[in-house]
C-alpha cells in the first residue's frame, strides 16, 4: 500500500478463533521502535513533534512503525465497538463468601470485612518478626484501642518521617503535597474518639495517602502537573475520600505521580522522581508511584491510586506491595480527574491483601446519581478469609508464551509461586491462548490517549506548553495524532477481547500472569529535569496490565519474591467481572505461602515502635 498506508490485519471472527493450547494464533511481542530519550534528546524530539512542518509526518511514521496502522487503524474486523466496559452483574456462586447489604455505611462495611478476617492466632503475619514486616490496619487499631500509642503520637512520627524522606540525602519524592497541621488536627480528633471509647472503625487514626489524581481537601489536585489545578480547582472530597473520612482514616497528603499519568516510571520533572524504597536508585513505577512507595516504606499501611493502564499494579509490583483494582464501576469515580474515564479505576495499594480488602470495603458503594450507569447496582460479596483453605477447585488460566515474555528472574519466581499454589491447595492450571495481545495493548493506548486529550482539550488551548514536562509534551503530541477512525477501531478490538476473555472464564476462575515484564530499573540523571521516553521498558511494564483496564476486569498483584538484585517481583491474578471475593481469596492464599520470605526495604519507617 506504499509509504503512507500500511496494510491492515484481517481478523477472523471471534467464533472461529481457537483459544486452546493448540491454537495456531501466534503471539506477537511488543514491536517498540523508539530509542530511550531524555535530557536534550527528549527536548529535540518534542520540538520536532510539535513542529507544523515535521510533526504530522513524524507522528505518521511512529504510528506505522509501531504497528498501530497494521493492527488497529487499517485492520478489518466485524465486531461492533464497545465504548464502555460496563458488565451486567451476574451471580457467580463464589465459594466462602458472604453477601453484604448495599445500605450499610462505610464503617459498617469495614466492620463486616473485619469479621471476614482470620482470628489473630491464625494470622499468617504472626510468624514474622515485626522488624521484617509492615504494620497493618489491625496493628494500628489494636495499638490505639489498648492505649499503647495514640494517633497523635503516630502523626508526630509520620510528619517527621515525611520531612526526612523528602529532604537530602534521601529525596525520595513520595509526596507532591502534605500539610503537617492538617495531619495533626485529624490525629487529635481521632485520639479524642479513642479516649471516649468511640472509634468510628478499625480505620480510625490509620494514616492513608492519596494519589494526586483524586480530589481531597485541603489540597489542590495537580495530576502531577504544575498547571491543571489552576484550571480545575478542587471543590471538595472525592466520593472515596468521603467514605474513608467517615471511617476515621487520617488523610496524610497527596502522593507523587507520573505527570498526567502519562508514563510508567514515576519520574516527575516538577516534583521529583519517586524512588523505590528497596533501592532508592531505582524507579518506583507509575503512575501511582508515590502511593506504592509510601506503603513500601512503612509510612502508611494503605494508599489510594488510580489504575488506567496498570497504574496501581505496576508500582505495587515494583515496590513489593499489594495492588488491587476492582471491576470497572465497582467504586464510584466521582471526584477523580477525568483523564481516562472508560479505562481508569480507583485502586488500593497495601502492605497485605487484608488491608487492601478493608479499604476496598470502605470505598466501594452505590454509584452517585450523577454518574450514569446502564446496569443495575452490583451486589457486594466479601470473602471469608478464615475459610480460604476450604476454597477448592480453583482453576488458573495461563497463556505460556505471554507468561514467559519477561525477564528470567521474574519467569522463574512466578512459575515457582504457581507451583506452590498447586502443591498447597491442589488448584490446577489450564493452558490457554489469548489472541491479539499486542493489538489490545495498542488499542488501549489509543483509547487512553484519546480520552486524555478529550478531557484536557479546553485546558490545553489555554496552556503554555512550557509548563509541561518534555516527556508529557511528547505524549500529548502522540495522543493528539489519534483520529476518530483510530478510536472506533480500538473499541471494536475491545469488544473482540471482551468476548475472548468471557470464553476463557468459562474454563478458569482467573488468568494468572507476572505483574510486569521487568523489575525496577535505574533512575538516570538525564531524566530528572525532562522526564524520560523509554518505550521499550514501558511496554515491558504494561505487558500484563491491559485487560484489567481496557476490559474493565478486576485484578490484583501480590509480592512473591525478589530478583537477583533484591528487587521485588509480583504475580497477578485477573478475574471475571465482579469476582473480587475470589480474587482476594486467591491473593490471600498466595500471600500466605510467600509472606515469611518478605524483606524489609532499605528506606523504612516504623511508626508503631515502642520508645
Amino acid at each position: 500500500m506504499g509509504l503512507f498506508r500500511a496494510k491492515g490485519v484481517v481478523y477472523k471472527p471471534v467464533e472461529n478463533v481457537n483459544l486452546g493450547p493448540d491454537s495456531d494464533e501466534s503471539y506477537i511481542k511488543a514491536n517498540v521502535k523508539a530509542p530511550r530519550m531524555a535530557g536534550f534528546l527528549a527536548k529535540i524530539f518534542a520540538w520536532f513533534l510539535e513542529s507544523r512542518i515535521f510533526g504530522a509526518f513524524l507522528l505518521h511514521i511512529l504510528k506505522r512503525n509501531n504497528l498501530i496502522h497494521k493492527l488497529v487503524t487499517n485492520a478489518e474486523l466485524e465486531e461492533s465497538p464497545i465504548y464502555v466496559p460496563l458488565h451486567p452483574f451476574e451471580e457467580l456462586n463464589e465459594k466462602e463468601v458472604k453477601h453484604v447489604n448495599s445500605d450499610l455505611s462505610p464503617s459498617e462495611q469495614v466492620q463486616q470485612a473485619v469479621g471476614c478476617l482470620p482470628p489473630p492466632s491464625e494470622k499468617i503475619v504472626n510468624g514474622l518478626k515485626p522488624s521484617s514486616r509492615r504494620w497493618t490496619i489491625m496493628d494500628y487499631s489494636k495499638a490505639y484501642s489498648s492505649g499503647e500509642i495514640t494517633p497523635c503520637k503516630v502523626a508526630e512520627r509520620l510528619v517527621a518521617a515525611i520531612h526526612e524522606s523528602s529532604s537530602p540525602p534521601l529525596d525520595m519524592a513520595f509526596f507532591i503535597n502534605y500539610d503537617a497541621e492538617d495531619i495533626l488536627r485529624q490525629a487529635k480528633e481521632s485520639t479524642l474518639r479513642y479516649q471516649r471509647g468511640e472509634p468510628r472503625s478499625v480505620l480510625d487514626g490509620v494514616p492513608v495517602a492519596i494519589k494526586d489524581e483524586i480530589d481531597c481537601s485541603p489540597y489542590p489536585t495537580t495530576g502531577g502537573t504544575k498547571w491543571l489545578h489552576k484550571f480545575r480547582p478542587c471543590k471538595g472530597d472525592a466520593f472515596c475520600i468521603l467514605r474513608l473520612r467517615s471511617c476515621g482514616a487520617v488523610i496524610i497528603g497527596k502522593t507523587n505521580m507520573h505527570e498526567l499519568g502519562a508514563g510508567t516510571s514515576g519520574i516527575n520533572p516538577h516534583y521529583g522522581a519517586t524512588r523505590n524504597p528497596y533501592n532508592p536508585g531505582m524507579i518506583s513505577g507509575g503512575s501511582s508511584s508515590g502511593s506504592a512507595a509510601v506503603v513500601a516504606a512503612g509510612l502508611c499501611p494503605v494508599a489510594l491510586g488510580v489504575d488506567g493502564g496498570g497504574s496501581v499494579r505496576m508500582p505495587a509490583a515494583l515496590c513489593g506491595v499489594v495492588g488491587f483494582k476492582p471491576t470497572f464501576g465497582r467504586v464510584p469515580h466521582s471526584g477523580v480527574l477525568p483523564l481516562n474515564w472508560t479505562v481508569g479505576m480507583v485502586g488500593v495499594l497495601a502492605g497485605t491483601i487484608e488491608d487492601a480488602f478493608i479499604v476496598y470495603a470502605a470505598i466501594n458503594g452505590p454509584v452517585p446519581s450523577h454518574e450514569t450507569s446502564v446496569i443495575p447496582p452490583p451486589k457486594v460479596y466479601f470473602p471469608m478469609l478464615q475459610s480460604t483453605n476450604s476454597v477448592s477447585d480453583i482453576t488458573l488460566a495461563r497463556y505460556g508464551e505471554w507468561f514467559n515474555d519477561c525477564s528470567d528472574d521474574i519467569r522463574t519466581c512466578c512459575s515457582l509461586a504457581l507451583h506452590k499454589l498447586s502443591e498447597k491447595y491442589g488448584w490446577k492450571t489450564v493452558h490457554v491462548t489469548i489472541p491479539d495481545i499486542e493489538a489490545m495493548r495498542l488499542a488501549h493506548y489509543l483509547t487512553i490517549g484519546s480520552e486524555c486529550t478529550a478531557a484536557l482539550s479546553s485546558y490545553l488551548e489555554k496552556l503554555d506548553i512550557a509548563e509541561s514536562g518534555w516527556d508529557v509534551r511528547v505524549a500529548l503530541s502522540v495522543y493528539g495524532a489519534f483520529s476518530g477512525e483510530d478510536y472506533i477501531k480500538a473499541q471494536k478490538l475491545r469488544n473482540r477481547q471482551i468476548q475472548f476473555h468471557r470464553n476463557i472464564f468459562t474454563k478458569a476462575d482467573v488468568i494468572v500472569t507476572p505483574t510486569v515484564g521487568v523489575t525496577a530499573y535505574p533512575i538516570l540523571n538525564d531524566a530528572l529535569q525532562t522526564g524520560e521516553l523509554d518505550y521499550i521498558n514501558g511496554a515491558a511494564l504494561v505487558r500484563y496490565q491491559i485487560a484489567g483496564n481496557f476490559l474493565g476486569l478486576p485484578a490484583v498483584t501480590v509480592p512473591v519474591g525478589y530478583d537477583r538484585k533484591g528487587l521485588p517481583i509480583g504475580l497477578q491474578f485477573i478475574g471475571r467481572p465482579w469476582s473480587e471475593p475470589t480474587l482476594i481469596h486467591i491473593a490471600y492464599a498466595m500471600q500466605t505461602l510467600c509472606i515469611s520470605e518478605y524483606r524489609k526495604p532499605q528506606a523504612f519507617y516504623d511508626l508503631l515502635k515502642k520508645d
